[in-house]
């Protein structure tokens, strides 16, 4: 309507004026109700043509859509096992931190395993020292073998010498003797292998198994810290209705949902037309107004601009897919951002909004090789900007009698 009116001025008004004050007509004798086509022909017919080029103009290089959200992602509260519920310490609706605690899982099964591990480092702390004291009896017993093998050693020397002065030594004697100097010196070499052994156990098999026992237990207190179920981030409890004796699934039954503090208040999603591809580019400047903040218009700009249309996905099955199937007309994922901060502040997320983006044609007027045409054409078109503006204006005034007086809300 604001498009008909502004190029009646430019045609209709004109052509009446001639009508009237160089033909001589006037309106209730020769301009009446039935003869107002055929007086003004010419500038209701450039009318319309204007008033058509014009919305098209305005609507492709200046777009508009009314299908933009305030999208936020929510957050599902589950554990990272099943299991009963046996302490709530929140409710629906709270206020949480990251890090406060939500629910609490049954545990006992957790803490016997923890209890369990725990016990196991002691027993091998114990074996530890047992294994210290075996240790010095082994040196006691490698001392022993030792002398033994010293005192075997001297007599059978003894002997030989004797046998060589052809003492009363028989060869049989230092034959007896020098198979105990061998037996004992078998002897000392097992003390001494008895001896490696402990050393290697204490060295090396003992603190592989205090280790093991150490990670168990820290597994075991890991899945422990699994059954209090935490906030991730900071947001409010929503559709908490958990009970102690509740069991949670992790596939079936998630516990709540969790709204972070700042869903929703940093960007809005606006899907603008296909047509539109060419002309909606990032860092375009563009304004919005939302039914959850009325008669108040956001300045914000494009952000990013998605370049594949969500309608035309296709996920792989055991089935031919028929393009008919998939071709539904889809929108332009575009992201918007406030200009300055905190300007989305107010606006509950998920709120419907109205959304105009604008060409901006400064650099290539600025350009020193432009036409007149085209510096004619680029002035337009950053000229009619200006009706859409209004457009919108007028749209955030009567958003809130639309929805309350002509919604029937």
């Amino acid at each position: 309507m604001l498009e008909l009116l502004l190029c009646s001025m430019l045609t209709v008004f004109p052509d009446y004026l001639f009508r009237r004050y160089v033909q001589g007509k006037r309106i209730g004798r020769e301009i009446t109700l039935y003869t107002v086509w055929y007086e003004l022909r010419w500038g209701i017919t450039t009318c319309l043509l204007l008033t058509v080029s014009l919305i098209t103009l305005i609507f492709y290089y200046h777009p508009a859509t009314k299908n933009v959200t305030a999208i936020f992602r929510t957050v599902t509260i589950l554990p990272e096992a099943t299991g009963r519920v046996a302490e709530v310490f929140v409710g629906v609706n709270a206020k949480v931190e990251a890090g406060d605690p939500l629910f609490r899982l049954d545990s006992s099964e957790q803490e016997a395993a923890r209890e369990t591990a725990q016990r196991r480092i002691t027993e091998v702390l114990a074996t530890m020292a047992v294994a210290q004291t075996e240790l010095a009896g082994a040196d006691g017993l490698i001392q022993q073998a030792q002398g033994a093998y010293q005192q075997a050693l001297d007599e059978l020397a003894t002997r030989q010498e004797l046998l060589r002065r052809k003492a009363d030594v028989s060869v049989r004697e230092v034959e007896r003797l020098q198979v105990t100097a061998d037996g004992r010196k078998g002897a000392l070499d097992a003390a001494i292998a008895n001896k490696q052994t402990i050393e290697t156990r204490i060295n090396s098999l003992l603190p592989a198994q205090k280790a093991s026992a150490e990670a168990a237990l820290a597994q075991a207190q890991v899945d422990l810290d699994k059954t209090l179920v935490r906030a991730g981030v900071a947001g409010t409890v929503q559709q908490f209705t958990l009970r102690p004796g509740d069991v949670v699934n992790t596939m079936i039954r998630p516990a709540g949902i969790l709204v972070p503090k700042e869903a929703g208040r940093v960007s809005l999603i606006a899907g603008f037309n296909q047509i539109e591809a060419q002309v909606m580019k990032k860092g375009m400047i563009a304004e919005a107004t939302c039914i959850g903040k009325p008669f108040t218009i956001i300045p914000m700009v494009v952000t990013e601009v998605q370049d594949v249309i969500a309608a035309g996905q296709l996920r792989p099955t055991d089935q031919l897919i028929d393009v008919q199937q998939i071709a539904q007309g889809g929108t332009l994922t575009v992201f918007l951002e406030p200009l300055y901060p905190g300007q989305l502040a107010g606006i509950p997320p998920g709120s419907s909004c109205i959304a105009n983006a604008y060409t901006n044609n400064h650099d290539a007027l600025a350009a020193k090789d432009i036409g007149t045409l085209r510096w004619v054409f680029l002035h337009v078109v950053d000229t009619v900007a200006l009706v859409h503006a209004m457009i919108l204006r007028i749209q955030a005034l009567l958003l809130p009698v639309q929805t309350l007086v002509l919604g029937g809300h």
